[in-house]
C-alpha cells in the first residue's frame, strides 16, 4: 500500500508546484462556462430514418383523422384538412416559432415519440377537422404543457388557422 500513498503524495507534490489555487479554480470556471454552452450545439435530434415518411402514414389510418397516434395531445385544427401536411403548413401561413410538445406512442412499433405541435399563422381559422385529445395534459398553471393557449402570440400575426404534428424522436 506504501507504493500507492507514495505515488499519490508525489503527483500533489508536483501539481502542487506547477499550479496555483486561482489557476485550479479559474479552469474550473472556464469549465463550467463551456459545459453551459453544450447544449446550444446542433446535434441530429431524430433517428436516422426519416420519421416523417413513415409506413402507417400509407397505410390504414389517414393523417387527417383525429384518432391518428401523432395527434394525442394536439387541440385545434389539423393543417392535412386545411391545405397543408401534418407536417406543413398550409400555403399563406407560416409556423409559430414556439411550440407544445407531446409523447405519443405508436401503435405500428409501439414505440413513445416526442410530437412537437406547431400553429400555423397568418389566415383566419381553417374551421375544419378540429381535433382535441389533450391526453396527459397539464392544468393551465404550466402553460408551457398546455395546447389551450395561442402559440401564434410570438409571430408575426396572433391570427390562428391549424396545427401541425412534427416527430422530433424518440422519447
Amino acid at each position: 500500500m506504501s507504493v500507492f500513498d507514495d505515488l499519490a503524495e508525489n503527483t500533489s507534490r508536483q501539481l502542487a508546484r506547477r499550479l496555483s489555487r486561482r489557476n485550479i479554480l479559474s479552469k474550473l470556471g472556464a469549465l463550467l462556462c463551456v459545459s453551459g454552452a453544450l447544449p446550444l450545439l446542433p446535434m441530429a435530434r431524430a433517428d436516422s430514418k426519416d420519421l416523417d415518411n413513415s409506413p402507417d402514414l400509407k397505410g390504414k389510418v389517414g393523417s387527417n383523422d383525429c384518432n391518428y397516434w401523432r395527434y394525442c395531445a394536439v387541440d385545434g385544427y389539423l393543417c392535412g384538412c386545411c391545405g397543408g401536411t401534418m407536417t406543413s403548413c398550409p400555403p399563406g401561413t407560416s409556423m409559430s416559432p414556439v411550440t407544445w410538445i407531446g409523447t405519443c406512442r405508436n401503435p405500428t412499433d409501439n414505440e413513445v415519440y416526442l410530437i412537437s405541435y406547431n400553429d400555423c399563422c397568418g389566415k383566419s381559422t381553417c374551421n375544419r377537422c378540429f381535433c382535441s385529445r389533450s391526453e396527459g395534459e397539464k392544468p393551465v398553471y404550466h402553460p408551457f404543457k398546455s395546447g389551450h393557449i395561442n402559440w401564434c402570440l410570438s409571430s408575426k400575426t396572433n391570427v390562428y388557422h391549424c396545427s401541425t404534428a412534427i416527430v422530433v424522436g424518440k422519447a
